[in-house]
């Protein structure tokens, strides 16, 4: 079993790398958000997945996000391919909160995922989240929910309008429009 890896970034191309670790190269897939250049210094926490006919590597940035990993393999319908998806589609707090809330059609955002698939990733996850996170999970508004569908709507990623978001002020009260317009000059 193979739980972490340290190296050198040899390759890069879509979904994987190749690191250099003691002269070995190791193929590895990762989310699109932890993909790094070529001769970058790495660390990743890594899950060894064995199938009938094939073993795959798969790497990540933060723990956390390994635990999400295997915890979205655990659904029935999910593989690691969409797994990673997900992952590299949300943040691990955005994923939890997601799932906390009771949120499918978020989760159906990610390439490869549908809204049923969405629903049983909430489904058989939610209690695990809630136990991960306890009280520490923040809700989304719905005013936050519809400035975020209203952004990609707009042609703006998800990640995209979730950092926008994140940079509003929260000391002080805004209606949905002047959300809007603030978020849309962050933007430009």
């Amino acid at each position: 079993m193979i739980a972490q890896l340290e190296g050198m970034t040899l390759n890069v191309s879509e979904g994987q790398i190749i690191v250099d670790a003691g002269g070995v190269g190791f193929l590895v897939y990762v989310p699109l958000r932890d993909i790094h250049r070529v001769g970058e210094r790495v660390r990743l926490y890594t899950h060894f997945h064995v199938r009938e006919n094939e073993l795959a590597l798969y790497g990540f940035l933060e723990q956390e996000s390994k635990v999400l990993f295997e915890y979205l393999l655990g659904v029935s319908g999910v593989g690691p391919k969409a797994a990673l998806s997900i992952l590299g589609t949300f943040s691990p707090d955005t994923l939890q909160r997601a799932i906390f809330n009771r949120q499918p059609e978020v989760l159906a955002r990610a390439p490869g995922v549908g809204r049923k698939t969405g629903e049983a990733i909430v489904l058989h996850l939610k209690d695990k989240i809630a136990k991960l996170q306890g009280p520490a999970v923040t809700t989304i508004s719905e005013d936050d929910a519809d400035l975020i569908a209203a952004l990609t709507a707009l042609g703006f990623s998800l990640v995209e309008a979730q950092r926008a978001l994140q940079q509003l002020p929260r000391d002080i009260e805004l209606v949905f429009e002047e959300k809007l317009r603030r978020v849309l000059a962050l933007l430009s």
